[in-house]
C-alpha cells in the first residue's frame, strides 16, 4: 500500500472519529431520524455528507439523509454540479431556487460585507424547507476553526463571549441544527476533499470580497498554528470546559449570595 493511501485512510478514519465523538458527546443525531445535509457545494459539506454516508451504514441507531442546496442565483454558479454528484451517490437531493442574492446585494450598505444578511436569508429558507421535506435533524458542516473564528469574532468586535453551539434547537421551537464536524479541524477536511476530489463550487459572494473581520481572524489562527501548534485545539476544548464562577456573568453564577465558609477566619484577624 502506497504511502499516499496509508495517509488517506488514516484522514478518513480520523474524520469520522472525530465526527462520531461529536454526534455521541451532543445527541445529534436519534433513532429513526431524517437527516437534512446541506450542501454548499464547498469542502466542508461534501466531507460531511461523506462521513455521515459512513457512519450511517455502522450506526448503532438507524437514520435516513438527504441533501439539499439553496441556490442563491449567484452569478455564473455551476447548477449541474451538486446534482449529477448526489446522483451518483444515490442520494436523495432538493435543490431550492431563491434570488437571494438580488436581495443582498441591494441591502448591503457600501463598505459592509454581505454575511449577516446572505446568512439569515438562508438559514430562514433551510428552516422552511426543513418542516416540508420532514427532516428532524439540521447538519451545518462549521468545523472547529470555524468555532475558534466566531468565538474571538464575537469577543473583539461584539463584547460577547459565545461562539457556535455544536446542537441548537431554533427560537421557535421547531428545528434542531447539528454540526457533526464540530471537533474537526479545517486543515483535515482540506486534506480530505483533496484526496476525494470533490467538485468544489466557490463563494462568489462574500468570497469576493476582501478584508472580511474573519479572514483577520483565521490569518491570526493560522499563525498561532505555525508558532505554537495545539494552541487552536486548546481554545475549542476551553468552550468545552467553562467555568461560570471565575467569569463576570452574574446571570451565570450568583456572584451576590457567596459567603464564606464559618471556620475562615475575616482577613483582618488572619493579619492579626
Amino acid at each position: 500500500m502506497s504511502d499516499l493511501r496509508v495517509e488517506r485512510n488514516k484522514l478518513r478514519k480520523r474524520v469520522r472519529r472525530l465526527a462520531g465523538q461529536a454526534i455521541v458527546d451532543y445527541h445529534m443525531i436519534e433513532d429513526g431520524d431524517r437527516v437534512m445535509v446541506c450542501m454548499s457545494g464547498g469542502k466542508d459539506s461534501y466531507v460531511m455528507l461523506d462521513v455521515l454516508l459512513s457512519l450511517q451504514r455502522n450506526a448503532p441507531v438507524s437514520f435516513s439523509v438527504f441533501g439539499i442546496n439553496v441556490d442563491q442565483k449567484q452569478p455564473d454558479f455551476p447548477g449541474d454540479v451538486l446534482p449529477d454528484y448526489m446522483a451518483e451517490r444515490d442520494v436523495e437531493f432538493h435543490v431550492i431556487e431563491e434570488d437571494t442574492y438580488s436581495i443582498v446585494k441591494s441591502r448591503t450598505p457600501e463598505g459592509k460585507t454581505y454575511c449577516p444578511i446572505c446568512s439569515r436569508l438562508r438559514r430562514g429558507i433551510l428552516y422552511s424547507s426543513a418542516q416540508k421535506l420532514g427532516a428532524t435533524k439540521i447538519a451545518l458542516g462549521h468545523h472547529l476553526d470555524d468555532v475558534v473564528e466566531t468565538l474571538f469574532l464575537n469577543m473583539f468586535y461584539g463584547s460577547q463571549m459565545k461562539s457556535m453551539p455544536p446542537h441548537l434547537l431554533s427560537d421557535d421551537q421547531r428545528n434542531e441544527v447539528i454540526r457533526p464536524l464540530y471537533y474537526v479541524r479545517e486543515s483535515d477536511l482540506e486534506k480530505y476533499a483533496e484526496f476525494e476530489q470533490f467538485p468544489i463550487i466557490p463563494c462568489n459572494l462574500c468570497g469576493s470580497q476582501e478584508n472580511l473581520q474573519r479572514q483577520v481572524i483565521k490569518s491570526m489562527l493560522r499563525e498561532w498554528d505555525r508558532v505554537q501548534p495545539g494552541r487552536v485545539q486548546n481554545i475549542a476544548r476551553s468552550i468545552r470546559n467553562v467555568k461560570p464562577s471565575h467569569l463576570g456573568d452574574s446571570t451565570l453564577f450568583n456572584f451576590a449570595k457567596l459567603t464564606k465558609s464559618e471556620k475562615v477566619l475575616p482577613f483582618v484577624e488572619l493579619r492579626a
